[in-house]
């Protein structure tokens, strides 16, 4: 099947040494998502208790490795469709303990179809991984960090950018996240989509500028006039954005939304307003 062996090791390159059983595996497989690769990462954390994160689909290949390797946990970094598709079977199968970020058991068992068997908190183990909170892309967001790395979902890419979709995206939570995981400086990131992330806190800093110069443009449009999501979005993004231009919507009005809440501009989300801040 496309992407069943794509198959990625992740070693420790720098940083901290690895603790415990934290070999992570990566199973790019095909489904059907947004992101340009047309795939998904799912990643099998140890080789002696395991984590299988993130499987949104089945292919033969991760078949085999979670039969063989007979997985003891399952888990999502965030519950959007694309991340959660073989979530029941390969519990059913395994007789895998289901973990649900607590809180959000309700959003998990609608997504995934299977009621979790636990739940965790930021700091939390869940089999060879710690739980790391990792909000904004969306609201349940979580990565599971190892010595070798962070599974970080979608917070990170190697090239271009996150989408960062209102109302479940929260600008202001992700670049908090960028920032504590530039700050964690991890020796790898493994993400939702694409290869691994080798140089962690300069990913962090590309996509944190990203996102400052794309708020300053948010920011210039308003000031210039604009008075609707739809004349920012034309003001701010100069690339031509036919295919994905829902996605960039929704992108400016997290923005709009972070920008309201700091007070610098004015924003009515009922009426799909926008302009300056007064008083």
């Amino acid at each position: 099947m496309p992407g069943g062996n794509d198959r990625e090791a992740a070693r420790t390159d720098g940083g901290p040494a690895p603790t415990g059983d934290t070999h992570v595996d990566r199973f790019s497989v095909p489904v059907e998502t947004r992101a340009p690769t047309g795939q998904t990462n799912a990643y099998v954390i140890g080789t002696g208790e395991t984590l299988l994160v993130d499987p949104a689909a089945r292919t033969d290949t991760l078949d085999t490795v979670v039969r063989e390797k007979v997985a003891d946990h399952v888990a999502v970094t965030h519950t959007h469709p694309d991340h959660v598709g073989a979530v029941a079977g390969y519990a059913a199968e395994t007789g895998a303990t289901v973990w649900a970020r607590r809180g959000y058991g309700d959003r998990f068992a609608a997504a995934t179809g299977v009621e979790p068997d636990r739940t965790f908190l930021p700091g939390d183990r869940v089999g060879p991984a710690t739980v790391l909170d990792l909000p904004g892309h969306a609201p349940d967001g979580v990565g599971f960090g190892t010595g070798n790395g962070v599974v970080c979902g979608d917070v990170a890419v190697a090239e271009g950018s996150v989408v960062v979709a209102a109302p479940e995206g929260d600008m202001r939570a992700y670049l908090t996240t960028l920032r504590r995981l530039h700050a964690r400086n991890p020796p790898a990131l493994f993400p939702g989509h694409g290869p691994q992330i080798d140089d962690a806190r300069a990913t962090c800093a590309r996509l944190i500028r990203h996102r400052l110069d794309r708020e300053r443009r948010v920011l210039a449009a308003v000031e210039a006039g604009a008075s609707t999501p739809e004349e920012v979005l034309d003001a701010a993004y100069e690339k031509d954005i036919a295919g994905v231009r829902d996605l960039a919507r929704a992108t400016v009005v997290a923005h709009l939304e972070k920008l309201a809440r700091e007070r610098r501009i004015r924003w009515e989300p009922t009426a799909g307003s926008v302009g300056i801040a007064t008083g």
